[in-house]
């Protein structure tokens, strides 16, 4: 019986870093059937350039074998107040995840699940997919939107992670402080953490 995979690029919505700066993302949603997948049914926002990055991860990591499909052209005068725009750009998000999920060397890709079932980072997808967080890759993907609150023991267990087994243990805040912040958040760990994960990959390179 062949396995479904179906998915959608919708919902644009306008993000705003600051007064000055702002970009449009978009709701990317895949319900499937296929064994290639942990999640059969979720939802991820994404913006452009994060798609631009994914094609370029997939192209290396697939080592030119396979040809990655194209991307809807950046327009130099794209507007974010121009609806027609944006619906053309969308489609074509969606036409080149089509394409890709198509191809079993692209769907193999650990970036390439990250990118559409986990709410990490770029930098964390690529800390993630390369085996330098604390978690793996299926963890980072069921955990994908779930909250949960830390019993005592969760706190004191995230706070034993270490960023680099040699570095030096007076590194870094507090732990009672570190206790604190974890308590006041219930955002699953796999969230909260990516600030320090990113800490640590920048002491380590």
């Amino acid at each position: 019986m062949q396995q479904v995979i179906s998915v959608w690029v919708r919902d644009p919505r306008m993000q705003k870093n600051d007064f000055w700066h702002a970009y449009i993302d978009y709701e990317i949603c895949l319900h499937t059937d296929s064994v290639c997948f942990t999640k059969k049914i979720s939802q991820v926002r994404r913006r452009y350039s994060e798609f631009v990055w994914l094609r370029r991860k997939l192209q290396a990591n697939s080592m030119l074998m396979v040809h990655v499909p194209g991307l809807p052209p950046k327009n130099p005068f794209f507007s974010l107040n121009n609806a027609q725009q944006i619906t053309d750009r969308m489609k074509g998000l969606q036409k080149f995840l089509e394409q890709v999920l198509q191809n079993p060397l692209l769907l193999s890709d650990s970036c390439l699940h990250l990118f559409l079932q986990s709410q990490l980072s770029v930098p964390m997808i690529e800390a993630c997919a390369a085996g330098r967080t604390h978690y793996s890759v299926v963890q980072a993907v069921q955990r994908c939107g779930l909250r949960r609150f830390h019993s005592e023991e969760d706190l004191h267990n995230n706070l034993k992670i270490s960023c680099d087994s040699d570095s030096d243990s007076s590194e870094g805040r507090d732990p009672e402080h570190k206790i604190k912040d974890l308590e006041a958040s219930s955002l699953d760990p796999i969230e909260t953490s990516q600030e320090e994960e990113l800490s640590c990959l920048s002491r380590s390179t």
